[in-house]
């Protein structure tokens, strides 16, 4: 994986990427859709476009799962009734708008994965292909790799400052690996950051 740059002649961002690391970025995008979609947040896409456009009845109170807890924090403090009020409105005319935008983000990774050339089962060892992204997808997938890191974080339990916790974990440990691929996504988002601004 090359990181992303920007192509100076079509000023495209490009990256590099082998298919398992395709996959499992493909992977880590779904699992975020899934999650988004998973409770009862999610808008209703049966709903006439005026009358969804007019319907505020999504969620008023905090997810449980604590990924979507910090994907979703609260807008106000709820440690009085006024707070928890005003957190509750806010939660009810804005999460279900919120959701479907990071699910887009995801969906614009795996999108862009499948458009480059990752194959829908990835069997073909050695695969090799480029991702090219204009400003626009490049800016969904900077959100859904804040998105997907934050996921990771939370499972992982990764605090500020505590980078000896996972140095000194041994390398076959499930959860170094994992912290490991927690770094690769912090890669790629600078990278990808540093392209966009170029």
């Amino acid at each position: 994986m090359s990181g992303f740059v920007r192509d100076r002649r079509t000023r495209r961002i490009v990256a590099t990427f082998i298919g398992v690391e395709a996959d499992l970025l493909r992977s880590l995008a779904s699992q975020v859709v899934e999650l988004l979609h998973h409770e009862h947040a999610v808008p209703d896409t049966s709903m006439d476009p005026l009358e969804a456009l007019l319907e505020f009845s999504g969620p008023t109170t905090a997810p449980e799962d604590p990924v979507l807890q910090r994907l979703f924090p609260a807008a106000y403090d709820d440690s009085d009734e006024a707070g928890a009020e005003a957190a509750s409105d806010y939660r009810r005319f804005t999460e279900g708008t919120l959701r479907e935008g990071k699910a887009a983000n995801a969906g614009a990774v795996i999108d862009a994965l499948e458009e480059a050339g990752l194959p829908t089962e990835l069997s073909e060892d050695g695969l090799v292909f480029d991702v090219e992204l204009d400003d626009a997808t490049a800016d969904q997938w900077l959100r859904a790799f804040t998105d997907i890191r934050l996921a990771l974080a939370v499972r992982l339990g990764v605090e500020a400052d505590d980078e000896g916790r996972w140095a000194d974990l041994p390398d076959d440990d499930p959860e170094a690996q994992a912290y490991e691929l927690y770094q690769w996504l912090g890669y790629l988002q600078e990278t990808l950051v540093i392209a966009v601004t170029r």
